[in-house]
């Protein structure tokens, strides 16, 4: 998700995605943004995104953080709840 889109941004692109999902079924959400302040990653996750990638995009670390939202979708399936 892009942090810094016009008209409506990620942060609240986000939260109105988490508003209309049950926490059981809610997508992974990636933050995806040139800000690389420490208040950049804690208002993507307090907006209720999963991860945070900076821009550019970084093969590896875009990797790392596909493996940690299948890794969290598995563990869901596995338990039925997140």
């Amino acid at each position: 998700m892009d942090v810094e889109m016009p008209e409506l941004d990620g942060c609240e692109a986000t939260r109105r995605i988490r508003a209309k999902h049950p926490v059981s079924t809610r997508p992974w959400i990636i933050a995806l943004t040139a800000g690389v302040m420490p208040n950049d990653r804690e208002r993507a996750f307090a907006a209720g995104m999963n991860d945070f990638l900076t821009k550019p995009v970084r093969t590896e670390a875009l990797a790392i953080a596909l493996a940690r939202a299948y890794a969290e979708g598995r563990a869901i399936a596995m338990n039925g709840t997140r």
